[in-house]
């Protein structure tokens, strides 16, 4: 076996002894060739660390001549408690809040009844090193592991990033993709926008407004495409829907409400892929002068709390959204328990139910 060479003096004073600062974990990891995060994962004898890149690292500590900062190893046990939920929204758009202030409160009451910490953390989604950061927050030391949402949930290189960390995380609402990989819960999302859909049908509706979610929010495409088959089956073509693409806001919901009902074959209901923007239509269609429901039905997705307080109620989609939360989290505290890195993946599902109130009605014409 060849020997790595001994360090030389990191710092040095004119005239006079060179002095050495303390090498760090970041010197290691440079030396072997390696990231900070296997370094950490030799040095604490975890999984995922093969024996030629373990015995890498050692020699590296050997020839450094690197001691572990107690503080740091005791900061990092103290970690292995925490757990982080992460967020991800448009910059552009305002969060959707009631979806994120459900996964906050669910995670975070699992969380506390398993004995853990639960920290959450937000993202942009046109942030360029979004994966990055996320990956640091195990590789650093911050966490025992992630709670991943839409659309972060629907990314695979991500996913695929974690997993070569040994970094356990569960996601809400994957991507098909995503749910190969990692654990996940989620609900049918094709079956509920199914559901719905069958419902306007049934009330007479044959001409169709639909706003769909942010592209590559796989689970809104999954609401859409169950909406598209509920029209197949009732022998309607896609000429029935007018789709046009929103970012889940109140504000987009009034803007994309106006340019549909501005035409003279205008829609006689409007499925929108979540309540934010059905609410929005409502107001853009009453601002409008029309009459909810006799001159145009709405419905959404998630039961927001508002729906069954605005007029006419909201008819939607109950989407579980606190017990998916709970159940991420309780599939992470399981991962932890079962040891480091091993994840099991595959969707769990959660039920999920329609909402009838007072804003379907037959179309006038």
């Amino acid at each position: 076996m060849s020997s790595l060479p001994k360090s030389s003096p990191l710092i040095g004073a004119p005239g006079s002894e060179p002095a050495r600062r303390a090498p760090t974990i970041d010197d290691v990891a440079a030396l072997a060739g390696v990231g900070r995060a296997t370094v950490s994962r030799a040095l604490n004898d975890q999984a995922h660390v093969s024996p030629r890149m373990r015995e890498k690292v050692l020699r590296a500590v050997e020839a450094l001549d690197y001691r572990v900062n107690p503080q740091a190893r005791n900061l990092a046990s103290r970690t292995s408690k925490t757990l982080t939920l992460i967020n991800c929204n448009s910059r552009d758009a305002p969060p959707n809040s009631h979806y994120f202030a459900a996964i906050e409160m669910g995670a975070l009451r699992a969380a506390a009844a398993a004995g853990f910490e639960l920290l959450t953390y937000s993202l942009h989604i046109e942030d360029e090193d979004r994966d990055d950061r996320v990956v640091e927050l195990f590789a650093a030391g911050r966490t025992a592991g992630l709670v991943l949402s839409p659309p972060l949930s629907a990314d695979v290189a991500l996913a695929r990033r974690l997993i070569a960390q040994g970094c356990p995380a569960v996601c809400i609402s994957p991507g098909d993709d995503v749910s190969a990989l990692l654990p996940s819960i989620g609900f049918d999302e094709e079956a509920a926008g199914y559901e719905i859909a069958r419902h306007v049908i049934a009330a007479g509706h044959r001409r169709f407004g639909y706003m769909l979610g942010i592209e590559g929010h796989p689970a809104a495409e999954r609401r859409h495409d169950g909406f598209m088959r509920a029209l197949a089956e009732a022998g309607l073509s896609a000429d029935a829907v007018t789709a046009l693409r929103g970012d889940f806001s109140f504000k987009s919901g009034v803007d994309l409400a106006e340019e549909m009902l501005a035409g003279p074959q205008r829609p006689t209901a409007i499925v929108c892929a979540n309540d934010d923007m059905a609410v929005g239509t409502m107001f853009a269609a009453q601002r409008m002068g029309l009459a909810l429901p006799a001159d145009l039905t709405v419905v959404g997705f998630d039961d927001a709390p508002v729906t069954g307080y605005i007029w006419p109620p909201l008819t939607t989609i109950h989407q579980p959204i606190r017990q998916m939360a709970a159940r991420a989290v309780e599939r992470l505290v399981e991962t932890l328990l079962r040891g480091h890195g091993v994840m099991t993946p595959g969707l769990e599902l959660v039920a999920h139910h329609l909402v009838p109130r007072d804003s379907v009605a037959p179309p006038r014409n």
